[in-house]
């Protein structure tokens, strides 16, 4: 099996580069003098924040995207998580619910191995990989930084949730190395801590799919006999339609939303 030569965000885009040139030459009357309307603060964005927007233009412009939402009810998860998360602490690992979410994004990875793969530049070879890697979106005061969990078929609870925090740590520290980047199977997008139902996220090349986590609610199910309340993770998976059917993704996330309302399948 032939592998993919890593590249960096800015070379995945510049494999995508003529849409975007195209595109400027639509786009030259938005360089007007805003400052002709009023006072302005003109902010030089920075490198990371243009090779970013480089490449999500390139990808919302060469991938046919398609969203799937569907929802877990994670109060079991939630009291796993409080079980286990006091002997975690012990070991100086702080357990988030984000760590069992990507361990059950590993064993669906696995399950599901057409989400596991890269589509080359000329759609014509589909890459499946052997190894699920997961990148993890981190909000920080200098851009979204995308830091990547290595070999997650191979990681226990314990060590995903050791990686996620210290990864996420060097993000906001600025601290990365480059090899912490690049390689992910699937990258998850978690906008759980700040808000929100519902969005969509974007697939960042050359993955073909990106989970998006928004943040659970209370609601009321029905047990059978009556409405109970329960706590609900919307789940929102955008994938390439070149790749992916619908069908697929739906079976995706049936399977991701079972071990995650039964966590004891997914510790075993």
């Amino acid at each position: 099996m032939q592998t993919i030569p890593e590249t960096s965000p800015s070379q995945r885009a510049a494999g995508h580069a003529k849409p975007a040139a195209d595109a400027s030459e639509h786009t030259k009357y938005w360089d007007i003098d805003h400052a002709a309307y009023g006072e302005v603060n003109a902010v030089k964005r920075t490198k990371l924040e243009q090779v970013a927007a480089e490449n999500l233009q390139a990808s919302a412009s060469v991938i046919p995207a398609v969203t799937h939402t569907d929802h877990a009810l994670i109060d079991k998860l939630e009291s796993v998580r409080g079980d286990l998360k006091g002997v975690l602490l012990k070991q100086d690992v702080k357990l988030s619910s984000l760590a069992l979410i990507i361990l059950a994004v590993g064993r669906a990875l696995k399950k599901h191995p057409s989400f596991n793969s890269s589509l080359s530049s000329d759609g014509k070879t589909l890459y499946l990989k052997n190894y699920i890697s997961i990148g993890v979106a981190v909000d920080t005061p200098h851009g979204l930084m995308v830091p990547v969990i290595r070999d997650v078929q191979d990681k226990g609870l314990s060590a995903i949730a050791s990686e996620l925090s210290a990864l996420a740590s060097k993000a906001k520290e600025r601290k990365l190395k480059p090899t912490e980047f690049g390689g992910a199977s699937m990258t998850v997008s978690s906008l759980g801590g700040i808000g929100g139902d519902h969005f969509t996220p974007i697939v960042n090349p050359p993955e073909v799919a990106i989970l998006g986590i928004s943040s659970s609610q209370e609601a009321p199910v029905w047990d059978g006999n009556q409405f109970v309340p329960q706590k609900k993770l919307p789940l929102h998976l955008t994938y390439d339609h070149r790749v992916i059917n619908g069908a697929d993704a739906a079976r995706f996330c049936r399977y991701l939303v079972s071990l995650l309302e039964n966590p004891e399948n997914l510790l075993l």
